[in-house]
């Protein structure tokens, strides 16, 4: 990634008023913006949870700067959150591939340090908040 640099800290604050119209404006939009074949089949969940944890496990993986999320699909559309460390360059944390294609993880055959299975909402959500009344 040629210049990557992580975004500075103390960027990534909002207030509970930008959230809250972001979050609504998502809800209210998130079916309109499928095709009408994928509407009301909850494949854009409102949240994902993750434990706490299991994100410490990654953000405390060596050479941990920060994290990424990328969005990813099951078989039956359903979108999801996968989180991987990344380094002060931006790199992600990833186990290493071999040469011969082969995936094989660090520590020891663990890849665990690649988060996803959030608990969805729907349809699990967590009690009525601001951003998921």
């Amino acid at each position: 990634m040629p210049n990557y640099t992580l975004p500075a800290p103390g960027t990534h604050f909002i207030t509970l008023a930008a959230a809250v119209a972001m979050t609504t404006l998502y809800r209210n939009e998130r079916e309109q913006i499928l095709q009408p074949e994928y509407r009301g089949k909850n494949l854009l969940c409102t949240s994902e949870t993750f434990s706490l944890s299991d994100l410490n496990a990654l953000l405390q993986e060596p050479g941990c700067a920060g994290f990424r999320i990328y969005y990813g699909m099951k078989e039956d559309k359903t979108v999801h959150a996968i989180l991987v460390g990344t380094d002060a360059t931006g790199n992600d944390l990833l186990p290493t591939v071999k040469t011969t294609g082969e995936i094989t993880a660090k520590n020891d055959g663990d890849d665990s340090l690649i988060l996803q299975e959030g608990q969805r909402c729907p349809p699990l959500c967590p009690d009525p908040s601001p951003l998921n009344p």
